[in-house]
Parts: structure tokens; sequence; C-alpha cells
């Protein structure tokens, strides 16, 4: 058995598509799949039922996925401790898988043209919001990168640690233009205005479970707003999983505005309401431990205040 065949599969749960997961581990599909295949023959189970489009777990992978996320955080943790002291310069990063792909790249390149260049290391995303909170109290990580929301308390201890708020983010829910409801097409535009209108009508639900900050978030907007039916068909904790399910028209899911905007902007996700009170404002956040660290860390967390400082209020 091999670490990256566990990587494979864990890329594989988290997009529910083989060609975008090979994409994504930079090998070619025929290749990719022959991998999966020979992680199923090691284990002795069928992990990927290839009958749906997309690809879903069976009963079996679901109950080895944790087990694989486990496991690739061991090893990973395990080369950390033990790499040689030349990486002992890279500043290490706790976050949000998305934010990993939609704000993580782009920050960094505008702490570079502010004169600063930092070697960075990111730590996969746990799946949940205590986890990802445990690298950073646990010093796995210098930094936790996350989106913030008034309705999901972090249980931090202000006087250990410190935020920046660095940019800003919504939360919205969006469906594909045509959407699978009782076996026919229909179409996805203000679909939850819809269903309230019409209680009958029950809205495909794409979820994100109840660990993750999505997950969270969601369910407390759910409580407070006017209720509707719906039924969930997907549950995935990382937003790129559900967004590709839903561009399939599988169902409505909530999504990070910065993450859909292309699909938004070519008409292949439209918004499932006209009401934005369904829309969530989020705060994207970087923690820190508060008394001082390494000279690099300092060095980024001065770098950070003052790009903030330069933006017009």
């Amino acid at each position: 058995m091999e670490i990256k065949w566990l990587e494979d599969f864990v890329t594989l749960a988290d997009t529910s598509s083989f060609s975008r997961a090979a994409e994504l581990r930079n090998v070619t599909q025929p290749a990719f799949s022959r991998r999966i295949k020979q992680l199923e023959d090691w284990l002795g189970a069928t992990l990927i039922s290839r009958a749906t489009m997309p690809a879903e777990l069976t009963s079996a992978g679901r109950n080895f996925l944790p087990v694989a996320r486990d496991a690739i955080r061991t090893f990973h943790g395990v080369r950390e401790t033990l790499r040689p002291s030349q990486d002992a310069d890279l500043i290490r990063f706790a976050a949000l898988h998305t934010l990993t792909v939609t704000f993580f790249p782009r920050w960094l390149g505008e702490l570079e043209k502010a004169g600063a260049v930092f070697n960075t290391s990111l730590i996969p995303d746990r799946g949940g919001i205590e986890a990802n909170l445990d690298a950073l109290v646990g010093e796995e990580a210098d930094f936790f990168l996350t989106y913030a929301h008034p309705e999901v308390p972090f249980h931090l201890d202000r006087g250990k640690f410190s935020s920046l708020t660095i940019a800003h983010d919504r939360l919205i829910p969006l469906v594909a233009s045509n959407v699978l409801i009782g076996g026919g097409l229909q179409p996805g535009r203000n679909l939850l205005d819809q269903a309230i209108a019409q209680p009958r009508l029950t809205v495909p639900y794409l979820n994100y479970g109840f660990n993750s900050f999505f997950g969270v978030a969601l369910s407390r907007l759910l409580v407070r707003r006017k209720p509707f039916r719906r039924r969930t068909v997907h549950e995935n904790t990382i937003s790129a999983g559900l967004m590709n399910m839903a561009l399939t028209g599988a169902g409505v899911c909530w999504l990070p505005e910065s993450l859909a905007r292309d699909e938004m902007e070519t008409g292949r996700l439209v918004p499932a309401s006209a009401d934005d009170g369904w829309n969530l404002d989020l705060e994207i956040r970087l923690y820190r431990h508060t008394e001082k660290r390494g000279r690099k860390v300092e060095d980024l967390w001065r770098t950070a205040t003052r790009l903030l400082e330069r933006e017009p209020a």
C-alpha cells in the first residue's frame, strides 16, 4: 500500500469526479483509476461505485474515508517532525480547503508585491472546526487561515491568540440552471423561493454535514429562516466537491462566492433565491499565537497588518 493511493482516494471523495481528481493529482485519468483499483485490491473492498455519475463512495468507502484522512495526517506529521533543519524557515499554515484554492495563493502574491517573500507549507484541511483549530493550538501550525461568522464561535483563549480580518467573502445558495427533481429537469433559478411558495416541492440539497465550518453556519441559518422541504442527496465537507455535484444538476448548495464566481459568470450556476437573507457575509481571518515566534512569522504578521492599513476605508 502506498500513501499516494490514500491521497488519491481522499481527493476523489472530495471531488466526486475521476477526471477532476486525476487533474488535481497531476496524473492521467487511466493511471489515476488504476491506483484507485490497486487500493481497493489491497483492502479487498470496493470503495467507489462506478455505476453512478458523479462518482459516489460505497458503504465501505464511507467507512474507510476517515481512516484514510487520519493515516495521511499521521504520515505527514511524522514527515514534518523528521524533516531536516533546512526547512525550518517554512511558515506553517492550517487552512480551510476552500481558502487554499481561492484565497491563499492570491494573498501570498499580495504579500510579495509588498516586498516580502515567504516560504510556506500547508497542513491539509482536517474536515472539522475543532480539528483544524487543534493544529494551531497544538503548535503544528504557525497560523490558522479560516472563514469566520458571528454564529460560528471559535473556542480560543483571546489572551493567547490574536487574529486579523484580512478579507471578506459571501456564502450564497446556488444551483445549476436546470436541476433534477422528481425524475425531470426544472429551472434552478430561485428554486428556494419556489419551495417556500409551494410547500409540497422538495428541494434536493447538497449538505456540508454538521462538523465543518459551513455546516455549522448553515444549520443555524436554516433554523432562523422560513422553512422549506429539502432532501439531502449528497454530503461533503469540501466546497469544491459540492460545487462539482451542483454543476451536474444534483441540487442546491451554499458556496463561497470566490469559489463559484466563474461558474456564475458563465451561467452554469445561478442564484437559488432572490432573497439576500439567504446569504451569509463571511470574514477571512488569520489567527496566530499572541506570544512572539520566529522572525519569519513575525515578518509575515507585520506585512499582513501593513497591507490592511493601506486599504481604503
